[in-house]
């Protein structure tokens, strides 16, 4: 497997995004709806393939589109060409504040990540994206973010996003326990599975879930402080009509706002 070589820049702190220069003839893959702009020589045409291998058949490529329709994502993914004589640039963003991760397969181990279903951002093209299913019951059944994966393949450079705060652990044969929807991506070697979290007042009073997330085994792990699914709920159950507390609007204006709410 060879993939394109894409020169990139991460643009923004908190909202950022990922500015990628491409060369005459490079391409670099994205998510449906990810791309900010581009320059005037791009070209992009949504396929139902991610690129990483020409030869494969056109029923291929509708199986693995509609693998990917078990992630929540859509069957298309969007082909980003530099068609012009110079260097152009195209840039990426998420839906969502967060982090750009920049990972160069090269250096993961067995050039193989696995991240949650809308952490992948976009790709160097001959990067293969397709899905992987969790072994363990539990982890299918009480993983929270669910049991289907996202399974990057490649020896090019990958972008993934996350939300607030990026952590990135190295483990060595230890274990660690997070929140299921903190857990962006890890690479092969760690043994991802589902426990419950303590005993029974700490599971339904501790605020933390009833079960946590185990990652254990040699491999490099990628952590977020702020999942998107935490901070909707947070944002819903806030809201007046989702019958939610309305804090810090006290003026006039806020009154007047629900007024015209009714």
């Amino acid at each position: 497997m060879k993939c394109h070589e894409v020169d990139y820049e991460i643009l923004g702190d908190d909202l950022q995004m990922v500015e990628i220069e491409l060369d005459p003839s490079e391409t670099v893959i994205a998510e449906a709806g990810a791309m900010n702009y581009m320059d005037e020589t791009i070209e992009f045409e949504a396929k139902l393939g991610d690129g990483s291998s020409p030869d494969q058949g056109f029923f291929s490529k509708v199986l693995g589109a509609g693998k990917r329709v078990l992630t929540g994502e859509s069957i298309f993914i969007t082909h980003f060409t530099n068609a012009g004589v110079g260097k152009q640039r195209v840039a990426f963003a998420a839906p969502y504040p967060g982090k750009i991760v920049p990972i160069d397969m090269k250096q993961i181990p067995g050039q193989e990540i696995y991240c949650q279903k809308d952490a992948f951002l976009c790709a160097a093209l001959g990067t293969e994206v397709s899905i992987a299913f969790q072994k363990r019951l539990g982890a299918g059944f009480f993983g929270g973010e669910g049991f289907i994966l996202q399974r990057l393949h490649g020896d090019g450079m990958t972008f993934l996003h996350a939300g607030g705060t990026v952590v990135q652990k190295d483990l060595r044969g230890q274990t660690l326990r997070v929140d299921t929807g903190c857990i962006v991506g890890f690479s092969r070697g760690i043994d991802y599975d589902i426990q419950r979290a303590g005993g029974l007042k700490s599971m339904f009073f501790g605020g933390e879930g009833l079960f946590l997330a185990t990652l254990r085994g040699t491999g490099r792990v990628w952590l977020q402080s702020l999942p998107f699914s935490r901070l909707a709920d947070r944002i819903l159950a806030h809201a007046p009509r989702a019958g939610g507390d309305s804090k810090g609007e006290g003026s006039i204006l806020g009154g007047v706002s629900r007024i015209f709410e009714q």
